[in-house]
């Protein structure tokens, strides 16, 4: 079993640089459609079988675009939606973004990992919904010759997949790229999940 992983194309929310982790009206851009559709044709020949896409709109539309290209059904899982940012939602200023990027550095470096923007989730919440669901699908493909593509978001990448793949901790992924449409692929192997390549990055 493979799992394919890949952050949505540019959305307008990246182009306002507004936080817009909930369900706004920040679609694709333009752009972000040509990303999504290359994408696809970047995919073609991986055998996708499946995928699971985020609920949020600048992912639904991202797999919507490539299951559409492969004729690859999509399911939508809430478990890979971006973090709930709570009161930062919305904002684009200055001291929003400041603050959103205090907590990202607190969650990272252990300190203040329950504590969470008033209304939005904590580093443990992200944790706690998105084990469980990759739990889930190694389950129930993991006997199986399957390649699932997971269309989600950069927050989740940072802070989701280190609690999944076994070669990739936290200091690891805060290096690596988050672009739009990056594409990571791991590997359920020998009782692991294993991260064999990140963007351009081969890991072993």
């Amino acid at each position: 079993m493979k799992l394919t992983i890949t952050r949505h194309g540019e959305s307008l929310a990246n182009t306002l640089h507004v936080i817009s982790n909930r369900d706004l009206p920040h679609p694709l851009t333009p752009y972000g459609r040509l990303q999504a559709e290359a994408l696809a044709f970047r995919l073609s020949d991986k055998g996708i079988t499946r995928i699971y896409a985020s609920p949020v709109t600048r992912a639904a539309e991202t797999a919507e675009i490539v299951g559409g290209i492969l004729s690859v059904p999509v399911t939508t899982a809430d478990a890979l939606r971006e973090y709930d940012c709570g009161v930062l939602e919305g904002r684009g200023d200055e001291e929003a973004w400041a603050m959103h990027e205090q907590f990202i550095v607190d969650w990272l470096s252990r300190q203040r990992r329950d504590e969470a923007p008033e209304g939005g989730e904590s580093f443990h919440d992200i944790k706690n919904r998105l084990v469980p669901f990759i739990e889930s699908l190694v389950k129930e493909y993991s006997s199986h010759d399957e390649n699932l593509l997971l269309v989600t978001h950069g927050g989740i990448l940072l802070l989701g997949l280190p609690h999944v793949l076994t070669n990739v901790d936290f200091i690891k992924a805060r290096s690596l790229p988050l672009d739009n449409t990056i594409v990571i692929v791991a590997e359920f192997t020998q009782g692991k999940l294993v991260c064999r390549s990140w963007g351009d990055q081969v890991l072993l």
